[in-house]
């Protein structure tokens, strides 16, 4: 527990929820962050875990709920209505023969920018999904800001991973990378909860299930000390994920061509971080084998066994099968964008069936 740290009214079993746990001693010459505060890893740290789960939710819905659905209300209101009016102005003029409306031509003006209950309902749906697309953009952006900047920090790079074992077992933590890990632990534990909120995908189950070896790959690796790897991984995994959401929401609002452009972004960005660079983590984490001692002796934070590690690739391995299969989704949706048809979101909207188009407007 880390009293120091925290304000004196906090009551102590209070503290791990606020404060990172297991301060230590920093070492003599770290070779990142030499200005920090270090720690080791314990149970306790879940603590914190639980805490961003709960800031995450609480911020997901103030951004979604006060930021990201007013704008997308406002923005498509907006545009449907200009939209309607020129309709309308268009439709009286040809009407009178000119090319222009006549007085009475403000009655057809006004009725014709009314926005009928089906309209309302499927641009309802839409500020829905802008704003939960919304979030992911935020996040994304800012936790690659953050996962990039403790890449940088550490004498390692992305095109020659094998840099990250080297010094195993990189013990004890700076507190920035410690809090950057719990943090991304946190909030592939929020997104469990929130894909079964949300209207369901497509592929659902591969979320769940690439959420799930995610979850067991961080938590397996900051307790088994794999931590720099870990970092690399992220920082590749999170730089395609601000494209996708942000296409979506592109598209949400109605501007397909710039929906596609930022389609094409995502789709170089996803092949290069995890059709590429991630390939080479794995090779790299597979070369570790031959380059690190095989010893197993946690008192010293050691868990480098053959066990262990085959068991590590093994997972990465599966993360990659599911991405596989998304990249092969993905280019279904960018031959749709290169046929004309305009990208398509992969969500499976059993409330959005045709049924309700049926129905007569009001």
């Amino acid at each position: 527990m880390n009293t120091d740290a925290a304000p004196a009214w906090l009551p102590s079993y209070l503290v791990p929820f606020f404060t990172l746990s297991y301060p230590t001693a920093r070492p003599a010459n770290p070779d990142s962050f030499p200005n920090s505060n270090y720690y080791v890893t314990g149970l306790l740290d879940g603590c914190i875990i639980i805490t961003a789960i709960a800031v995450m939710a609480v911020l997901r819905d103030a951004t979604r709920l006060f930021v990201m659905e007013p704008f997308a209300r406002w923005k498509l209101a907006r545009d449907l209505r200009l939209s309607k009016q020129k309709a309308a102005a268009l439709a009286n003029g040809k009407a009178n023969g000119n090319g222009h409306a006549n007085g009475n031509g403000h009655a057809a003006y006004a009725n014709g920018s009314a926005i009928s209950r089906k309209e309302a309902k499927k641009m309802h749906r839409s500020v829905i999904r802008f704003a939960e697309q919304g979030w992911s953009v935020v996040y994304y952006t800012a936790q690659w800001s953050f996962g990039l900047y403790v890449h940088r920090n550490f004498p390692t790079k992305v095109l020659n991973p094998i840099n990250v074992w080297p010094g195993y077992p990189h013990i004890p933590l700076a507190g920035t990378v410690k809090f950057y890990y719990l943090l991304q632990t946190a909030f592939y534990m929020h997104q469990v909860l929130i894909i079964n909120a949300e209207a369901r995908r497509k592929d659902h189950w591969q979320m769940m299930t690439h959420h799930v070896i995610t979850i067991f790959l961080m938590i397996g690796s900051y307790f088994y000390n794999f931590t720099r790897i870990g970092c690399l991984i992220m920082v590749l995994m999170d730089w395609c994920d601000i494209f996708l959401p942000l296409a979506k929401m592109i598209r949400y609002l109605g501007h397909t061509t710039a929906c596609d452009v930022a389609f094409v972004v995502f789709l170089v960005s996803w092949f290069v971080t995890r059709h590429v660079l991630f390939i080479l983590a794995i090779k790299a984490t597979w070369d570790a084998l031959y380059i690190t001692p095989s010893i197993w002796d946690p008192s010293r934070g050691q868990y480098m066994t053959k066990e262990i590690f085959m068991t590590f690739i093994a997972m990465l391995v599966a993360l990659q099968i599911i991405q596989l299969i998304w990249f092969w989704m993905v280019c279904r949706v960018a031959y749709r964008v290169v046929t004309g048809q305009g990208a398509e979101d992969t969500r499976s909207d059993a409330e959005d069936d045709d049924s309700d188009d049926a129905k007569k407007d009001d």
